[in-house]
Parts: C-alpha cells; sequence; structure tokens
C-alpha cells in the first residue's frame, strides 16, 4: 500500500513543523540530562509530565473543550505505554548515558511504530523497511561500542532502558492515529498526559525525600513539560491527524540529529567518528523504514508545475 499523491503533499506540508517539534524534543534529552541527576527518575518523569498535563488542562478550560471519558480505556493505555513508562525509563537511562547517545538510541522508536503500523493494518512491510531495521541496529551497535564511554554494565543497562522507552513510544503510534479518528488532539494530549501523571505520581512521592530541587532541575523539568510535552506534543498529535503513523515517527531521526548537537553545544559531549557513523546508519535506516524523503517530494512537486 503507498501514499498516494496528496498524502505525499500532507506530508511536505507538515515537514518543517515536524523539523521545529523535533529541536524541541531534542532539547529534552539535555534537559532530562540536567534534572534526572537532582531529582530522580521518578520525580523528573512525573513533574514533566505533571507540567504538561496542566498547561494542557487550562487550555482545555479556557476553550471549554469536554474531557472524552467515554474513552477512558483507550487513554489509559495510551498514557501508561505511551507517557508515563518511556518518560520513566528514559529518565532513567539518562543517569548512565550522554544526552547525544540517549538521542540516537530514541530513534528505535521508528522501528518498533513500523512493525507495529503493519501489524495492525495502519502500514505494511517492504523489503526496504526490514533492511532498514537491520542497519539501524547496526548503527545502535557501532554507537554504543565504538563510542568514547566503554560498553560496561552501566551503559549496557542505560542502552536497554532507552531501547524499551523506544519501542513502547514508538509501538503506540498507530493507536495515536486511530485515537484521533474518534477524539480531538487537544483532549488526546491533554488526557493522556493527565493520566500519565497519576500513573507515576505513587512512585514519585516515594522518592520525594531524595530529590534536590535545584533551579536548574526545577527549570529544566518545566521547560520540557510545558514547551516539549506539552505544547509540543499537542502539535504532533495535530500532525498525526492528517498523515500516516509511520510519517509522523519520521520526525524522530531529526532528534537524534538535534539532540547530538544540543548535547555537544551545551554539555561538551563528545562523540567519535565511529559514533557519527552509527548515527548516520541509524539516520539512513531510519529512511528506509519511512520512505519519507522530504528533498524528493520537493523535486517531484517542481516538476509536476506547468
Amino acid at each position: 500500500m503507498r501514499p498516494g499523491p496528496q498524502l505525499a503533499q500532507v506530508k511536505s506540508r507538515y515537514f518543517f513543523q515536524l523539523v521545529a517539534l523535533s529541536a524541541l524534543w531534542g532539547a529534552g534529552f539535555l534537559l532530562t540530562r540536567i534534572a534526572t541527576p537532582e531529582l530522580g527518575p521518578s520525580v523528573t518523569a512525573a513533574m514533566r509530565i505533571g507540567f504538561g498535563g496542566a498547561t494542557l488542562a487550562l487550555i482545555m478550560v479556557a476553550n471549554r473543550l469536554r474531557w472524552p471519558r467515554e474513552h477512558w480505556r483507550e487513554l489509559l493505555l495510551l498514557g501508561a505505554v505511551g507517557v508515563a513508562i518511556p518518560h520513566f525509563l528514559y529518565s532513567w537511562s539518562s543517569l548512565f548515558l550522554p544526552a547525544g547517545y540517549s538521542a540516537v538510541l530514541s530513534v528505535t522508536a521508528v522501528l518498533f511504530g513500523t512493525f507495529a503500523s503493519a501489524w495492525m493494518k495502519e502500514d505494511v512491510l517492504t523489503f526496504s523497511k526490514l533492511f532498514g531495521c537491520a542497519v539501524a541496529f547496526v548503527g545502535v551497535a557501532l554507537v554504543v561500542q565504538l563510542g568514547p564511554m566503554q560498553p560496561d554494565a552501566r551503559l549496557l543497562g542505560g542502552t536497554a532502558l532507552a531501547i524499551c522507552g523506544a519501542a513502547l513510544s514508538g509501538s503506540t503510534a498507530p493507536l495515536l492515529k486511530r485515537a484521533t479518528t474518534r477524539m480531538e488532539p487537544l483532549a488526546i494530549t491533554a488526557s493522556i498526559h493527565v493520566v500519565g501523571f497519576l500513573l507515576l505520581s505513587p512512585f514519585a512521592l516515594w522518592n520525594l525525600p531524595k530529590a534536590n530541587f535545584s533551579l536548574g532541575a526545577v527549570s529544566a523539568v518545566a521547560v520540557m513539560g510545558i514547551a516539549t510535552s506539552g505544547l509540543a506534543y499537542w502539535q504532533y498529535m495535530r500532525i498525526v491527524k492528517h498523515v500516516t503513523p509511520v510519517a509522523a515517527l519520521s520526525s524522530t531521526f531529526m532528534v537524534t540529529v538535534f539532540g547530538v548537537i544540543w548535547g555537544h553545544l551545551i554539555l561538551d559531549e563528545v562523540f567519535t567518528l565511529a559514533s557519527y557513523a552509527g548515527g548516520a546508519l541509524v539516520l539512513v535506516a531510519t529512511i528506509l523504514v519511512t520512505g519519507f524523503n522530504p528533498l524528493r517530494r520537493a523535486v517531484d512537486s517542481a516538476i509536476a508545475k506547468p
């Protein structure tokens, strides 16, 4: 099943919005790296989701929108698997991984999202997609084993946590797409963040006495919650409503680029040549898996003009 011309136009239309969102989400790995050592994984994740949920809830109230309570089972699943658990795992992995590593590993969400979309009949698997999956895992292996950090138990454990978070987040892509056929993007985004916050709150309260609420950590979490988890996720859901799940997930490869850039510029994280080679393989794999090439769309559009 190939996307028709209209879908290709929609992809091109939203591409630059996805670039902007990717820059914000790439910064999220940097901010998580700043906040988690001070607050701990559960408090960081709960506060981030809480700030996002509160922001979106205020927008819901201001616009007098109703909460889709009749879909509570669906929202509970999306809030747990798509928001709460992945954010907790990403926060936990940031204790062991540089921000750039986490950004590269997060791109595997596209691979899991592709398989989930095919399984749910939202997309089909092709040879290029399967080949792309193989290339991606080679790239991840290069990043983890040949980067500046030694592949010890801490690095491998952090890698496993990050990939598990990516797997859960990516696998919900077709579910989010289907949800937009029954609910408004704002209602979905606000609801799953409120659900995610409620699910993580008991763990955050348990670890609250150990948290160090420094100005830098709280500021980092507030920016993540309001900007990346709140407003940016809302915009992402608006895009998901108009494109296929895999096309929307294609923004993840740009998140990788921005994550590495922010980590290098602000935290002075070092990537070796092998690390960049592995990251490049992951990006190539993502293009193979998604079939999303905005440059090709632009050329096709120019040729089609009279």
